[in-house]
């Protein structure tokens, strides 16, 4: 059973010859156990191995413990010291150093390009280790791990969790602000912040299964760095695995990160297993390379990347400001005012529906059934707006038509419980059943196809992950089978979506986890996703544009989920699309942060004329130029045909800002909210003395 928040604590039990005690377990396999050594030796005997690129060098020992050292710029400096990153459990302890017997090198070529491979052997009995390390000519900053163990004793050996490129890194520099900052890719029903500063005590698992009921999955990447340097972990399977990325600040002069998996098998004599194929990788600044890097190599594995129409970057107006009780009159009777305001998308929110998992009309605000969700997708498209209609699926209450008539749609627990999804009082169906399938693609049919909706919303924090299947109707091979459908799920939606209708935009809405990277090329608008707070709309920015790039849009959400309820400039210095749930006062049951008063509809005026006229989400957003943590005030930029947009973020700052990315010429700055002129700055850096609460958001044009 997986604990949230506590390592991986796993018993570990070896099948041993006969006349062999339990306690003399460790001396029969002669396995090193205790906690990670590291050392601070500076230099190797002649001889040991090393791979290296001009980014990056890992180095091995004669125990094939490993050493990470960062390169750039000339500079060299070690971010993970001596460690025995890759080990494997057994018998109640763990192996974690190995007698280097062989090494070769060879030049290798592959889907992911060419590079250089180090192969290297050692044993530590009964096992031997075989660890293949490849850097790739165009990923010089990442060292691809594929390790391997066999067992070479007399009898059968029970293993029960591995660990790749586990390392411990030291802190840099001693100031008043944190040591690290980090990148967490786990999914929790906290809803916590993917990007955060690390301090003494911290632990967070990062289990990639599921977390609670219904919160799971995330993109199998960490990443811990500092002012100096940056390393990240992870690993490049093709589907979710159900392992742990675990992130520890123990003390306040160091951080741990880690792959670990707590998969349990028997080894016979002779057998050997491999780990997933892992990966470490080191930078310079946040984490928002090695997202990027992560992508891209991937994409050469075969990956799709999605697209998003051009339609998708137009404001959005929700009637989810209205609630689940929403009437249509509400819906038609806002519209004039959100023509007036510039918005050209319409979302129907939930309470559109009888039930989950029946999705047909409520026969009370839709009698006709068919026909009024029709003449209510006319009406929108008649005052010029798209249509997107929210939906939930993978779920279905008990009560619904469809479970009545079709139980065995239903994911099944080990003990043949059905698995809760706690929001909506309703229960997962297993996306692995094909019958499951077909149904969701029949809905999309009907409402892309027949009702005429331009788009689909896609929203649920349990969309993100499943859960292992144990219904026997189903008939898997492996429970789990329902964990790596998800994607494939998703897969079936979008593209029958796209066969309908190739503009059709599919937003998926986890509802504040972490985003599987599987299901990404499945949709073609990713969304801060309930943020609760402006700092989540602008980091799940930097996070979803450095996994998903520019040609995907990024929603920032109803703009009264941001701080004050009005923080427009969050979604437009980052690139994103905005949007809101506003209602008008005189419709709405009872008044709420999402009424449009006089005052914010002025606000809101102002803001959609910004966000039309400069176009920052069709922009080239440049993670790399600002560190997220460090750099401060907290700054993002964006190229914009050939000028470039900074924004800046900080309760109150008074001094410098530097504007980074520039070309060798001089520029002309304007505060492009107030439309003050600032003077003229000479790239390719420039410096500016400001002052500003909140935000400052500037345009740097070429004279």
């Amino acid at each position: 059973m997986h604990l949230q928040g506590r390592s991986i604590g796993i018993a570990l039990l070896c099948i041993l010859p006969a006349g062999l005690q339990t306690g003399d377990a460790a001396s029969y396999l002669r396995l090193r156990g205790g906690a990670a050594s590291i050392t601070t030796t500076s230099q190797l005997p002649a001889g040991e191995p090393r791979i290296e690129s001009k980014e990056m060098r890992i180095e091995f020992d004669r125990h094939m413990r490993t050493r990470v050292t960062a390169r750039s710029s000339g500079k060299e400096m070690v971010v993970a010291p001596w460690s025995s990153s890759e080990s494997v459990e057994a018998a109640g302890v763990e192996a974690r150093t190995f007698a280097l017997e062989s090494r070769t090198r060879e030049r290798v070529s592959d889907e992911i390009g060419a590079g250089e491979r180090m192969l290297l052997t050692g044993k530590s009995s009964p096992l031997m280790k075989t660890v293949s390390v490849v850097i790739y000519d165009d990923f010089p900053s990442l060292a691809l791990f594929d390790v391997s163990y066999t067992h070479i004793g007399r009898a059968a050996l029970r293993i029960t969790g591995w660990s790749n490129n586990s390392y411990v890194v030291p802190a840099q520099r001693k100031g008043s602000g944190p040591a690290f900052w980090s990148y967490q890719s786990a999914s929790y029903e906290k809803r916590p912040d993917w990007v955060l500063p690390l301090r003494a005590g911290f632990r967070q698992e990062n289990y990639l299964g599921m977390n609670a009921s219904d919160y799971g999955g995330g993109t199998p990447i960490v990443d811990v760095w500092h002012k100096d340097a940056g390393i990240a972990v992870g690993h490049i399977e093709r589907e979710p695995r159900l392992i742990s990325l675990p992130v520890a600040m123990p003390d306040s002069a160091h951080a741990r990160l880690a792959v670990r998996s707590k998969e349990g098998r028997v080894l016979n004599p002779g057998q050997a297993f491999s780990t997933l194929r892992t990966f470490v990788a080191v930078h310079k600044g946040d984490y928002f390379q090695t997202l990027k890097q992560y992508r891209l190599l991937m994409l050469r594995q075969g990956f799709a990347q999605s697209k998003a129409p051009d339609s998708a970057f137009g404001a959005m107006w929700c009637a989810w400001g209205y609630g689940r009780t929403f009437q249509p009159k509400q819906v038609y009777e806002t519209l004039p005012t959100v023509k007036e305001l510039g918005f050209k998308w319409v979302t129907i929110d939930d309470g559109w529906q009888d039930t989950y998992g029946d999705w047909r009309p409520d026969s009370k605000k839709f009698p006709k059934g068919d026909a009024d969700m029709k003449a209510l997708v006319d009406a929108i498209h008649k005052e010029g707006f798209l249509a997107q209609l929210w939906w939930s699926p993978m779920s279905g209450v008990l009560k619904s038509q469809l479970l009545a008539e079709h139980p065995d749609m239903l994911l099944k627990n080990r003990d043949q419980s059905n698995q809760k999804i706690s929001w909506w009082d309703s229960y997962y169906l297993c996306p692995a059943d094909k019958s499951v399938v077909e149904y969701h693609k029949a809905l999309v049919r009907k409402i892309i196809g027949e009702w005429g909706f331009d788009g689909l919303k896609l929203d649920g924090q349990f969309m993100n992950a499943a859960p292992r299947c144990y219904n026997p109707a189903h008939h898997h091979a492996r429970p789990e089978e329902s964990v790596e459908a998800v994607p494939q799920f998703f897969a079936a939606i979008y593209d029958t979506a796209k066969q309908i209708n190739p503009n059709a935009l599919v937003e998926f809405c986890p509802c504040g986890t972490s985003f599987s990277f599987f299901t990404m090329p499945h949709y073609n608008m990713s969304v801060a996703s309930d943020p609760t707070s402006s700092f989540q709309v602008r980091s799940k920015g930097k996070t979803l544009k450095a996994l998903m790039g520019d040609d995907v849009a990024y929603f920032g959400d109803h703009v009264e989920l941001s701080d004050g309820a009005n923080d427009f400039a969050s979604t437009v210095g980052v690139g994103g699309v905005v949007g809101s749930q506003f209602v008008l006062p005189e419709l709405a049951e009872k008044p709420s942060n999402s009424d449009l008063t006089a005052a914010r509809k002025q606000e809101f005026a102002k803001w959609l004329k910004i966000y039309q006229e400069k176009a920052l989400s069709r922009g080239a957003y440049l993670g790399s130029l600002y560190d997220i943590g460090f750099d401060l005030p907290e700054t993002h930029a964006i190229r914009k045909n050939d000028k470039m947009y900074y924004a800046f973020y900080a309760k109150s700052w008074k001094g410098e800002v530097e504007l980074r990315g520039l070309d060798s010429r001089r520029y002309k700055v304007t505060d492009y909210v107030s439309g003050k002129q600032l003077g003229t700055v000479q790239g390719p850096t420039s410096r500016l003395n400001v002052a500003f609460r909140t935000h400052l958001l500037l345009e740097a044009e070429p004279e």
